[in-house]
């Protein structure tokens, strides 16, 4: 494996786009010492802040923080002259080895002694790179050495952007085989926290090399197809619809899951059929799941034509069996779920836990009520539409205690132990 890496001290590894905003991705520290913030750069250029608390916002002046030099400040009008100062992290980039493909990676060490924790974050969806988001930086406040790296096909990696959970995996055991060298004799035990889609990943990577922990949140055990399902009957029970409505909208689900698992090749008769029955039915419109509403907007002819290309592009193992990757773990795991999860339906995966933890398998559970996916908490309009105001207060903290080995130190806000 071949190896290129620099270390430097230094609390950023971005600048902000604007020459305006001198103010660089990184972690933070308040006046007073009890908070520290996780600036960075989103898709529009803007900088952004999570805190260790949860509170998150715009750095500008119509947030709680700006940027000031190479500090950031908190806005006049709500505390004068309080500025935050860079948290000195080490850090080393490197590149690493996963089927042909150099992923690049990069480890973000707290200042404070060590040994510390060493976490690989395993990435969810998105296409952006982790080390932009607030994840790394907020996982180093909480005393653990972090190791986040770009998916293949994203940002610095090479390699085709897939969904393809046993490829994944096996990129995020590298990540772990790449983040125990560089991290050699500065760490105590090692393991993955994944999020969303990092939670089918990273249970399966620590059965690919030896880890000592597993944490997930807000993830899933279930299939793609499973979660289609669940969030179809969210959609109905959302909008006030019975069983009746909910069974009769759980064949379309079944059809579309059908046409997605045999890769568009068989099925477009029956869905066909079901449209024509249901598509004047006051619930139909309703429908959205993970890709069942969509499709219902396609047209039989274009399905056929573009179906593929558009709904099964990213090598989705649309079955897949993640209780059976977790049936194979020797290691603690941890799984923190958000109660009113949209896009990840719990009611399935507590159940799936349960019976996994009744197999005296170590598994601890967590769960934020009123909370949606990411464990964010959410004012919802009367048309349902939700918008998420912060992450809930002792999130953070639960995560990184748990890893760190000492849950039951701190208040972790209105989460419930299961």
């Amino acid at each position: 494996m071949k190896l290129v890496w620099a270390t430097v001290l230094m609390p950023l590894i971005a600048l902000c786009a604007s020459a305006a905003d001198a103010c660089e991705t990184g972690l933070y520290r308040s006046p007073d010492g009890k908070l520290q913030a996780a600036a960075y750069q989103i898709a529009d250029g803007s900088m952004r802040y999570t805190l260790t608390d949860g509170n998150r916002g715009p750095v500008g002046p119509d947030g709680l923080l700006s940027c000031d030099g190479d500090t950031i400040r908190t806005t006049s009008s709500r505390q004068p002259g309080g500025i935050w100062q860079p948290v000195p992290l080490k850090i080393t980039e490197a590149q690493f080895q996963s089927h042909g493909a150099t992923l690049s990676g990069v480890l973000i060490e707290p200042p404070a002694p060590g040994p510390h924790p060493l976490v690989v974050f395993v990435h969810g969806s998105e296409r952006y790179s982790p080390r932009s988001g607030y994840y790394p930086y907020i996982l180093a406040a909480g005393g653990l050495t972090v190791f986040a790296y770009d998916k293949r096909g994203t940002a610095k990696s090479e390699g085709e952007y897939t969904q393809n959970f046993e490829l994944l995996a096996d990129d995020a055991a590298a990540a772990l085989i790449e983040a125990r060298k560089l991290a050699a004799g500065r760490f105590s035990r090692a393991g993955f926290f994944g999020g969303s889609q990092g939670g089918w990943v990273a249970p399966l990577a620590a059965t690919r090399t030896p880890a000592d922990f597993v944490a997930v949140g807000f993830g899933l055990i279930s299939s793609p197809i499973e979660e289609d399902r669940d969030q179809v009957i969210d959609d109905l029970r959302d909008k006030g619809y019975g069983q009746k409505e909910i069974a009769q909208a759980l064949e379309l689900a079944a059809s579309t899951s059908r046409l997605a698992s045999s890769h568009f090749t068989a099925g477009f008769e029956q869905l066909d059929a079901l449209k024509a029955r249901y598509s004047k039915q006051p619930w139909y419109g309703a429908i959205k799941g993970e890709y069942t509403g969509a499709m219902l907007k396609e047209s039989d002819a274009d399905l056929r034509r573009v179906g593929q290309p558009l709904f099964d592009n990213v090598e989705l193992i649309w079955n897949y069996d993640s209780a059976a990757a977790i049936r194979r773990l020797k290691v603690p795991l941890l799984w923190i779920f958000a109660e009113k999860d949209r896009e990840a339906p719990p009611e399935v995966t507590f159940k799936r836990l349960a019976e996994l933890r009744d197999e005296h398998r170590e598994i601890t559970i967590y769960s934020f009520p009123n909370t949606d996916h990411g464990i964010y908490e959410f004012t919802q309009a009367p048309d349902g539409s939700r918008t998420n105001t912060r992450v809930a207060e002792g999130y953070f903290s639960l995560l990184t205690d748990w890893i760190n080995g000492r849950v039951g130190a701190a208040d972790y806000g209105n989460a419930r132990k299961r």
